[in-house]
């Protein structure tokens, strides 16, 4: 039963502490879909995503109305888009999947759809190929397609042939979307250790261990988490941690409530919760806030890794007692562009790329929505995702990079995605090149703590 105050809470929380369902997330499956004739194979695909998800915006807006929560985004991932078009032959066909995909995200009504993928991380097949060759292209002529590969796991090491070929990728997208100052690269992901039933953008695909359908949701709340840090100033750490526990339990429940309702109204099984704090551009709703209301200065101080970890921690440990179904990335999400405080600790010279990495050691995922200067060479980018594959690799977490080589901008300079996007501050990398590195190709062994069988 819940009590008079806990009810006036959840109220505050809402309306006062940015608290909300980041996105609600159909996956679909679209192995039935195959086809090694482009019309046909488009065709499937546009029609089942939009039976599928034909109720699904409609769906969150009824709960939304009813419960008084706020859900931000709708969105849609679907089965890697490299394993079901491996039947066709040419590069323009995984573009008209591409625009399949956009066509039936804008008839369902959803924000995003995610999973015009590939897993390449111990090899690429032709199909993988294709799709990847396509990924600039594809991005620039789509409005709502996210696309994510991953190049390394735990078990198989890091593909650095496929790191190098994703340098220049990025390259190639953000100049194919020089007029909106790379835009196309903040819907393009590399992983490391990718999971199945990630929500969350632009890395979501519906992974080959999943139902034919399924719900699977983000929760945020940063606000709601530095709100309740308020009340404990200047107390140890194990009252913070005990702090961030209990209202992370709190805003899981909330999670919990809207997915199992959404999966009933939908008659699609409920999957996972993600814990993730998602922040925003909003004032109020900052992960690196929650850092310094902790007691430093600014994010990227010394003691902001140390500050991440026990955040990530108490998070996981405080919803993991709300849901029985945990899943996704969970934790803490650090998106420069997305982060009002981590827009202002760049800006002031608090927070570097270095610390940024340092800290992906710790948070849910790795360097998310970083601006880099226009002229950053590929070598550069891909030297980058190596350096965070290995943490994934070597630390048998999840990591990524979401870079975007802006072209035309220096460091100083700033990029407007506007929306959840916010604003991206360009920031500077190494002076020093990594070409010979990457040039030597070849895949980066496992780890020895891999071999656990």
């Amino acid at each position: 039963m819940l009590k008079n105050t806990e009810i006036l809470e959840t109220i505050k929380m809402i309306s006062e502490e940015h608290l909300d369902i980041r996105t609600i997330t159909m996956g679909i499956s679209l192995a039935d879909c195959a086809s090694d004739d482009q019309k046909t194979l488009c065709d499937r695909i546009y029609d089942k995503v939009t039976t599928r998800a034909a109720h699904l915006v409609k769906t969150a807006e009824d709960i939304q109305a009813e419960y008084g929560i706020p859900i931000i985004n709708k969105r849609i991932s679907v089965t890697p888009i490299s394993l079901v078009a491996a039947s066709v032959r040419n590069a323009s066909d995984y573009i008209a999947v591409a625009r399949a995909l956009d066509r039936a995200a804008e008839a369902t009504g959803v924000n995003f759809i995610g999973g015009f993928s590939a897993l390449v991380h111990k090899g690429a097949t032709d199909s993988d190929e294709r799709l990847i060759r396509s990924i600039p292209e594809a991005l620039a002529v789509t409005e709502r397609v996210c696309s994510s590969v991953n190049v390394a796991t735990t078990k198989t090491g890091i593909n650095m042939d496929a790191v190098a070929e994703m340098g220049r990728i990025i390259k190639a997208t953000a100049e194919r979307t020089a007029v909106r100052d790379g835009f196309g690269c903040a819907k393009l992901v590399v992983f490391a250790n990718a999971v199945e039933d990630n929500p969350f953008m632009a890395g979501a695909f519906h992974g080959v261990g999943e139902p034919e359908t399924v719900i699977n949701v983000g929760v945020s709340g940063p606000g709601v988490v530095k709100c309740a840090l308020e009340k404990v100033k200047g107390a140890e750490f194990g009252t913070v941690s005990d702090t961030i526990k209990h209202t992370a339990f709190k805003i899981t429940r909330m999670g919990q409530l809207v997915a199992r309702e959404a999966s009933r109204r939908l008659d699609v099984p409920f999957g996972i919760v993600d814990l993730s704090l998602a922040p925003t551009p909003a004032i109020g709703d900052s992960v690196a806030h929650i850092l310094e209301e902790m007691g430093l200065a600014r994010c990227g101080a010394h003691g902001t890794t140390a500050a991440l970890a026990l955040l990530n921690d108490a998070v996981k440990k405080g919803g993991i007692m709300a849901t029985s179904y945990v899943g996704g990335l969970s934790g803490a999400f650090i998106p420069v562009s997305e982060d009002a405080g981590m827009i202002d600790a760049v800006t002031c010279g608090a927070l570097s790329l270095e610390k940024l990495e340092a800290m992906t050691c710790v948070c849910s995922v790795g360097l998310d929505m970083i601006c880099v200067p226009g002229d950053t060479t590929a070598e550069t980018i891909s030297a980058i995702i190596a350096d965070e594959a290995a943490i994934g690799t070597i630390n048998n977490k999840t990591t990524a990079v979401r870079i975007i080589p802006a072209p035309g901008k220096q460091v100083g300079d700033t990029v407007e995605f506007g929306g959840l996007l916010g604003t991206g501050p360009v920031m500077a990398v190494s002076s020093f090149d990594s070409a010979a590195f990457i040039r030597r190709g070849g895949r980066i062994p496992a780890p020895i703590h891999s071999l656990r069988n």
